[in-house]
C-alpha cells in the first residue's frame, strides 16, 4: 500500500511541476533573474547558453530531496525527489531535444503534441524581451495551438487533395 501512495507522489509531484515551471518561467526568469534567461531568447553561437543555470535551480532540490530521503528513511521526500526529477528529464527532452533540437534525435516527427508544442515555443520565442511573453509552461499546450496544428493539417491535406491528378477517362 505504501509503495503505491510514494508512486502517487511521484506522479503528483510531476504534475505540479509545470505549474512551478510557469511560474518559474514567467516570475524568475523573465522577471528578476532575466539576465541568466536572456540570452536563450538570442540567436547564439555556442552549445551552453546562461539560461542553462536554470538546471540547478530543479535539480538541487530534487537530489537532495532523494538523498536525504533515503539516507533518513524518508519514503516521502524521496518520491518528491523522483517526482522533480522525472519532470527534469521530460523537460529535457521536450524542451532541449525535442524544440531547440540541440541533439538531433526527433528532427521530423509529424506527432501532433510535437508540433503543437513546438509552436507554442515558437510563440513564446517570438518575444526577445521579458515582457509581453506567452506560453511559460512546457508540457501542457493551449487549445490555440492544437488548432493551429489541425488547420495546417487541413491545409495540407486540402492541398495534397488538388495536387492528386484524377484518372478520368
Amino acid at each position: 500500500m505504501m509503495l503505491a501512495i510514494y508512486i502517487f507522489v511521484t506522479i503528483a509531484t510531476f504534475c505540479v511541476m509545470e505549474g512551478i515551471t510557469w511560474l518559474t518561467h514567467k516570475y524568475v526568469m523573465h522577471g528578476f533573474l532575466w539576465y541568466l534567461h536572456e540570452d536563450h531568447h538570442q540567436k547564439g553561437k555556442g552549445f551552453f547558453e546562461k539560461n542553462d543555470a536554470f538546471f540547478l535551480i530543479f535539480a538541487v532540490p530534487s537530489w537532495l530531496c532523494i538523498m536525504l530521503g533515503l539516507q533518513h528513511v524518508n519514503y516521502f521526500a524521496a518520491a518528491i525527489g523522483f517526482g522533480i526529477a522525472l519532470y527534469g528529464l521530460a523537460y529535457f527532452l521536450v524542451h532541449e531535444v525535442i524544440i531547440h533540437q540541440r541533439f538531433k534525435w526527433f528532427t521530423r516527427s509529424n506527432n501532433k503534441y510535437v508540433k503543437a508544442i513546438r509552436w507554442a515555443h515558437k510563440m513564446h520565442h517570438k518575444h526577445l524581451e521579458k515582457e509581453e511573453g506567452e506560453s511559460f509552461g512546457m508540457l501542457i499546450v493551449a487549445k490555440k495551438y492544437w488548432d493551429k496544428v489541425k488547420r495546417d493539417e487541413q491545409i495540407q491535406q486540402s492541398q495534397n487533395n488538388t495536387m492528386i491528378p484524377s484518372h478520368h477517362q
